[in-house]
């Protein structure tokens, strides 16, 4: 069946997520259009395709026991130079997305898997672009405001072509994935002595 290219992330929504698309495809990043706006919960990682139901039952089970929360991004950061990376920053919210991501790569479950850099919640608007191409990111972005609450989250898929596509939506609260309806029993009265 052979293997594919998976990521968890709680999108950034309309017209946000619209906007920061646009302005990371100005900036000059091939990538903008391939990537929806998101805050990141599970990084790119490669799975057994065959793993998916099982994947998914476990996404449904975090987002079960999952509650809403604020969000709000303002101003920009970056991780150069160690990584060339200029984002939106994650002022609150994201100590939610830490303990969120942790559940969904938890170590006893189907996404199991260390991160190469501690996880910083943040929303990517430029990356491996121009250095004078970031500067400008980093500085039109940087009174850049924006507020929700985060009811879920998503599994995207990215396709051969690069682009990562919304595969299933998880709300908080919401029920794991149903299984076959299974008749209920109850006990009959115990008879009166």
């Amino acid at each position: 069946m052979g293997t594919v290219t998976l990521g968890v992330s709680i999108a950034v929504p309309e017209p946000y997520g619209s906007l920061l698309q646009k302005r990371r495809a100005d900036f000059g990043d091939p990538a903008a259009h391939g990537i929806p706006t998101h805050v990141t919960l599970l990084p790119p990682t490669e799975v057994d395709a065959s793993r998916r139901p099982e994947i998914e039952e476990h996404l449904a089970g975090v987002a079960a026991t999952g509650r809403s929360f604020p969000m709000r991004l303002s101003g920009t950061g970056t991780f150069r130079p160690l990584s060339p990376v200029v984002f939106v920053q994650v002022v609150e919210g994201g100590s939610a997305c830490g303990r969120l991501q942790e559940r969904v790569r938890a170590a006893d479950g189907p996404l199991a898997r260390d991160l190469p850099f501690p996880y910083h919640p943040h929303v990517t608007v430029a990356h491996g672009i121009a250095e004078e191409a970031m500067d400008r990111a980093y500085a039109e972005l940087a009174d850049f405001e924006a507020s929700w609450t985060a009811t879920g989250f998503a599994l995207y898929e990215q396709g051969k072509d690069c682009v990562w596509r919304l595969q299933r939506e998880f709300a908080f609260g919401a029920q794991p994935l149903s299984l076959p309806h299974q008749p209920t029993f109850s006990r009959p009265p115990a008879p009166s002595i």
